[in-house]
């Protein structure tokens, strides 16, 4: 545990600021110091389209603490990326963050996915446990056949359809990220049946990966469709998260060389379940902003 300087101010009298693109560095600096990958990609989409949050190291070293609240509304933001750096862990500071972020939320719902390690805390302020992602990771090794169901790049001529089904599935309007997808993914492909888009998928960079997200997809087969189309376009392995409920899919992703990473607690505060239909939303953007 760090020394305090005695000229400096305690830990509880920092200001928690709001952070912008400037800070993305010092974002994925934090992510890198606790061993996370740096992720800058990611940190600029968050921070460009979400609200950013942070408390500066008094040292001058970075930040002390981050997390970004991306909003889908009233009805529902999603919180991401909570991070406290290494030196200033265990002293209260990533608590103090999380009431600050349910202050500032007021009556809106808060979902996240949580980790093993910070699902205590978010249990402590009053989160409830409502579900299960997967993380998936590995090459596409095509062992398993995709269904024949046909599919293609997206065009901007779709977008406003892409739009349309990702509001009945997540639920909540979400156009200011999904937008965002032509730049921020290197792929973005839909199915289609008699000119009506039934499922639509990205693949975005991530450091040595490729992340499959969002997933929406009318069903199972149309889901695997999607995956082995973006799979057949990258020479990167794959990364996705999966909500548990998909098996099928699931299991087929594993009899095709992915492999599972990690489990993350889906949590949400102030609502019993999420909105739209999980039935058709196979994978989320990023469990950092659902």
């Amino acid at each position: 545990m760090p020394t305090p300087h005695p000229s400096l101010p305690s830990l509880h009298e920092l200001p928690i600021r709001r952070l912008t693109l400037e800070d993305l560095t010092a974002c994925a600096d934090l992510s890198e110091d606790r061993g996370w990958l740096r992720e800058e990609h990611k940190w600029g989409l968050l921070l460009a389209a979400g609200t950013g949050y942070g408390i500066d190291d008094p040292s001058g070293k970075g930040l002390v603490t981050a997390c970004v609240v991306t909003s889908y509304g009233p009805g529902l933001s999603a919180v991401g990326m909570v991070l406290v750096a290494e030196r200033y862990a265990r002293q209260g500071v990533g608590r103090r963050l999380m009431r600050h972020v349910v202050a500032e939320a007021g009556d809106t719902p808060l979902t996240l996915h949580a980790t093993p390690n910070g699902q205590p805390l978010y249990e402590e302020l009053g989160f409830a446990v409502t579900g299960r992602a997967e993380m998936l990771k590995g090459r596409f090794t095509f062992a398993e056949p995709a269904p024949g169901i046909p599919t293609r790049p997206a065009t901007a001529e779709d977008l406003p359809a892409i739009v349309r089904l990702d509001t009945q599935v997540f639920g909540l309007d979400r156009t200011h990220m999904i937008t965002r997808l032509p730049a921020f993914a290197d792929q973005v492909r839909v199915a289609e049946e008699q000119g009506v888009i039934t499922g639509y998928a990205a693949a975005w960079p991530n450091m040595d990966t490729h992340v499959v997200g969002p997933l929406v997809a009318r069903d199972t087969a149309t889901a695997q469709a999607l995956v082995a189309s973006l799979a057949r376009h990258t020479d990167r392995p794959l990364r996705t998260d999966i909500d548990e409920r998909h098996e099928n899919l699931r299991d087929w992703l594993k009899a095709n060389g992915l492999a599972t990473i990690m489990f993350n607690a889906v949590m949400n505060l102030g609502i019993p379940d999420l909105p739209g239909d999980w039935n058709r939303r196979f994978a989320p953007l990023t469990v950092a902003a659902g």
